[in-house]
C-alpha cells in the first residue's frame, strides 16, 4: 500500500514558504469545520462504578476506542510504521489492528505534521471500513496534538475532520502557545500532593483553555497533554483518556506503541532477509560459471533429466528455479547446470 505523500518543495525557500502558505490556507478550510462538543451517539463508559449506564436518551455505550500513530525505525529513518489498534472499552484488549509500513517524503514542518501524517492514518482507516467495518473505532485517540498547536489546528483535529470522527489528542510535549511554559506547569503540578491522574488545565494568557495536563503515574516530570480533536468537548476527551490509563500513555495508544515496534522490526528483518536472499541468488549464479560446463548439455544431479525437470522440482521443493539453479541449492531434488 503506497499512500506515501509527495512534498512539492525542494530544498528552496521561496518553495518552502509557498508550501507552507498552501498549507495553512487548507487548514483554515478544514478548522472551519472542526465541532469542539460531544457529536456522538454513545455513553462515555463507567469510570469504575457498578451502576447501570442505561440511558434516557437510549444512547448505546461506548463499545470500541482506536490509537494511531506513525513511528520511526531507528536503524532507517525513511521507514516508518503506521498503526491503528481497536480495543474493546469493556475490557481494554486488542480486538483489531491495522498497520502499515510506509516511506515519508514529506519532512517534517512544526506546525504542518497532518501534512506528513494524515493521509497514511486516514489510509489505515478506510481500509478498516471497508474491511473490518464491526470494529471501527468510535472514538479515535491520536498520538499528537489537537487545539493544543501554534494554530489550533493539530494532527487530531485534521484527521478527525477528514474522517468524520471524534478524535482525542494525547501529546506527550507541551506546545508553548498563548504563553503557556513548562516551568509554570511543573510548578503547578508540584504542588499537587497526589498526582495520580491529577489534572491542570492548560488555560492561556487570552482566557482560552487548550486542553488539560495529566499526570497518571507517580512521576511529576512526563505528564501528557490531553486536547480535543474533533466532534468531542474537552471534559469527555479527558473522561476518555482517564479511564484507559493503567500507565502514563492511555492503552490505546500504548498498545499502538507496542505493536508498531514489532511490525517495524518484522519489517526491518524481512527487509534483511530480502537483501541476503539476493546475495544468495548472486552467488549461485557465480558459481554456476564457475563450473566447467558439458558442451551444451546439462549435467544433472538428483532426479532430473533437463532443465524443465529441474524447474519442476525446485517449485515442488519451495525453491526458485533460475535458468537451470534451484535456489537455495536444493541438492535433495536436483541441480541441473549447463
Amino acid at each position: 500500500m503506497d499512500n506515501t505523500p509527495r512534498f512539492s518543495g525542494g530544498g528552496d525557500d521561496c518553495e518552502l514558504m509557498q508550501q507552507k502558505q498552501e498549507w495553512a490556507k487548507t487548514q483554515d478550510m478544514l478548522k472551519s469545520k472542526l465541532i469542539l462538543e460531544d457529536d456522538f451517539g454513545w455513553n462515555l463508559p463507567s469510570m469504575g462504578s457498578n451502576s447501570d449506564q442505561s440511558n434516557a436518551n437510549n444512547k448505546g455505550n461506548l463499545k470500541y476506542i482506536g490509537g494511531v500513530d506513525i513511528s520511526f525505525s531507528k536503524e532507517d529513518p525513511s521507514t516508518a510504521c503506521a498503526a491503528l489498534v481497536v480495543l474493546d472499552a469493556g475490557t481494554l484488549e486488542v480486538v483489531h489492528e491495522e498497520f502499515d509500513v510506509v516511506r515519508l517524503q514529506v519532512p517534517y514542518i512544526p506546525g504542518f505534521l497532518a501534512f506528513r501524517e494524515a493521509p497514511i492514518l486516514l489510509g489505515l482507516l478506510e481500509k478498516m471500513k471497508t474491511n473490518n467495518q464491526h470494529f471501527y473505532p468510535q472514538v479515535l485517540m491520536v498520538d499528537g496534538n489537537g487545539l493544543l498547536h501554534p494554530r489550533g489546528f493539530g494532527l487530531a483535529c485534521h484527521l478527525g475532520v477528514l474522517a468524520d470522527l471524534p478524535t482525542i489528542g494525547v501529546g506527550k510535549n507541551l506546545h508553548h502557545v498563548d504563553g503557556l511554559n513548562q516551568s509554570e506547569l511543573r510548578r503547578q503540578l508540584e504542588a499537587k500532593e497526589n498526582c495520580n491522574k491529577e489534572l491542570i488545565l492548560l488555560t492561556g494568557q487570552s482566557g482560552t483553555t487548550w486542553g488539560a495536563a495529566m499526570c497518571s503515574c507517580p512521576s511529576l516530570s512526563k505528564p501528557i497533554y490531553i486536547s480535543v480533536g474533533h466532534r468531542i468537548s474537552l471534559d469527555s476527551a479527558i473522561g476518555i483518556v482517564k479511564f484507559c490509563s493503567n500507565y502514563r500513555i492511555p492503552e490505546p495508544i500504548r498498545q499502538k506503541s507496542i505493536q508498531q515496534w514489532v511490525a517495524i522490526n518484522s519489517e526491518m528483518a524481512a527487509t534483511f532477509s530480502s537483501v541476503m536472499w539476493k546475495i544468495l541468488v548472486i552467488a549461485v549464479a557465480i558459481a554456476a560459471l564457475l563450473i566447467p560446463s558439458g558442451e551444451g548439455k546439462f549435467v544433472c544431479r538428483g532426479k532430473c533429466e533437463d532443465i524443465r525437470d529441474c524447474d519442476n522440482w525446485c517449485k515442488t521443493a519451495g525453491g526458485y528455479p533460475q535458468g537451470g539453479q534451484c535456489v537455495p541449492p536444493l541438492y535433495q531434488f536436483c541441480c541441473c547446470i549447463e
